[in-house]
């Protein structure tokens, strides 16, 4: 990604976004605590050059690793994110699931029985205006692999899938319905 990146910035390559899904892992971002990690279950963690803290990936999310010049967009890192916030809400939209941001919390988070649960995570990062990392959606991960973490720095809110609010979607099926709302 680090490569790619560097041959957008040069003209070398055009921008890209891949779509893909991880082996079980934890990553730590820049402003990671190593208290935030709980128990690694046996899970490699990889220190990553993203803003955030930790979160896991695994089969069953989508991964998007964004890799966009900003030069040909708008120079602007807050729109970028409530970008990034828009295309996730618009996707879960289609699967009947509202999901919504929150003032001092970063990702998306949906209010099921009564309480907040984050459905999407986001950590980016941007070098001389390319963009790069990106953010991941809980499709049908296994959600007791979060209890490893303290997901994003937040302990009082849970993590949610798409599948645990109804909607049986496949992996595929949200890969799809994000490159056809971007």
């Amino acid at each position: 990604m680090e490569q790619r990146v560097q041959d957008i910035r040069s003209g070398q390559a055009n921008e890209l976004i891949w779509l893909l899904q991880h082996p079980p892992l934890y990553t730590a971002g820049m402003s990671a605590k190593d208290d935030e990690l709980l128990d690694a279950l046996n899970f490699p963690v990889h220190k990553v050059g993203r803003g955030g803290r930790f979160t896991y990936h695994g089969p069953g999310q989508l991964i998007a690793y964004v890799m966009l010049d900003l030069q040909k967009r708008q120079k602007d890192i807050h729109s970028y994110i409530r970008f990034l916030e828009s295309w996730i809400i618009d996707c879960l939209s289609v699967y009947g699931i509202k999901a919504e941001c929150r003032k001092g919390r970063v990702g998306l988070w949906v209010t099921a029985n009564g309480k907040e649960e984050k459905i999407a995570a986001i950590g980016v990062r941007v070098t001389r205006w390319i963009t790069w990392h990106g953010f991941a959606i809980n499709i049908h991960p296994n959600l007791e692999h979060f209890k490893g973490i303290i997901p994003c720095g937040l302990s009082e809110f849970g993590v949610t899938s798409i599948h645990e609010l109804g909607s049986s979607c496949s992996v595929s099926d949200v890969a799809k319905t994000l490159k056809d709302k971007f």
